[in-house]
């Protein structure tokens, strides 16, 4: 996978998602602008291929690691609604059906909400049942995994306070995670602070804090990790991001109790009339990222002659 561009990738996205939510990618997602059919992303250490439908939706992905290995994931949809995902891995151009699996969703809305999700080898193995209950306004509040381990069952709890929101997830009665989201008016405008918290057997882990902008911009992201003997989170690292003025990402601190690090990062745009970055070079490291973008032919609007 390619990690240093899912980072600068999630710069730019505020999905805050569990792990276990079903997620359905468009686009903008991808930092994209457009009627974009695909794009590849080309580093120097992998590429990655994302394609999408004319209505924007994520349709198939391929992770090259090397000539002979790679990872294809299809997605299918009705509508807008998930109905299939299949993973193939492919070791020395062949497939891999151990490792390679379909995932089946079947959507049921007599009440409330249900989606259930049904996981399958491709050498016929049956590996794990989902089931994703919503409540009726449309929030996720329970996912039930059955597999050969048993079952488990999480729970989602969502609590208001004032201009505070909190949800947090309990698996098997056991504190997993928590995120809160608030907001704070500074002079730059409303800013968007997401507090996550994460446990380990019900005991504080580790903790992130997220600052957005009121274009939801990622403004810094700070790291703590938990004190035993204090009892207490503290502060590890520190990122502050930093744009110019058409918004674009353009310099990344890093701040420990000890040090500061910096990476600066320039961008090359392509021709469309939504302009799409297709190089990122990021100093003083000299890495690279090119982004090769087709679009969808744009419709033309003949006019009628003049009688």
């Amino acid at each position: 996978m390619l990690k240093n561009y899912i980072w600068i990738l999630f710069l730019f996205l505020n999905l805050n998602l569990f792990s276990q939510e079903i997620q359905i990618f468009r686009v903008q997602d991808f930092d994209l602008k457009g009627k974009v059919q695909s794009c590849l992303v080309i580093t120097d250490y992998g590429r990655e291929l994302f394609e999408f439908n004319e209505q924007g939706l994520l349709t198939r992905t391929v992770t090259q690691y090397n000539k002979t290995d790679q990872d294809i994931t299809y997605y299918q949809y009705e509508g807008e609604e998930l109905i299939e995902k299949r993973m193939e891995s492919y070791k020395n151009n062949v497939l891999d059906a151990a490792t390679s699996m379909a995932n089946f969703y079947t959507i049921d809305t007599v009440s409330n909400k249900k989606i259930s999700e049904k996981i399958i080898s491709y050498d016929k193995e049956f590996l794990e049942l989902q089931e994703y209950v919503f409540d009726d306004t449309d929030r996720l509040v329970k996912i039930v995994t059955s597999n050969a381990h048993g079952v488990d069952e999480t729970v989602l709890e969502y609590a208001s306070y004032k201009d505070e929101s909190t949800v947090s997830q309990i698996v098997n009665e056991v504190m997993e995670k928590s995120v809160r989201t608030s907001e704070r008016k500074t002079t730059q405008g409303t800013q968007k602070a997401v507090l996550t918290k994460e446990y380990i057997d019900g005991e504080p882990n580790i903790a992130y804090e997220e600052i957005f902008d009121e274009t939801d911009k990622l403004i810094s992201k700070e790291t703590f990790n938990y004190d035993i003997a204090k009892k207490e989170f503290v502060s590890g690292e520190k990122k502050q991001c930093l744009y110019d003025a058409d918004g674009m990402l353009s310099k990344v601190v890093t701040k420990t109790s000890n040090a500061e690090s910096f990476k600066e990062y320039i961008f090359q745009f392509d021709n469309n009339e939504e302009k799409n970055w297709i190089k990122q070079i990021i100093t003083p490291d000299n890495s690279y990222i090119t982004r090769r973008i087709e679009y969808y032919p744009t419709e033309q609007v003949q006019e009628e002659p003049n009688e």
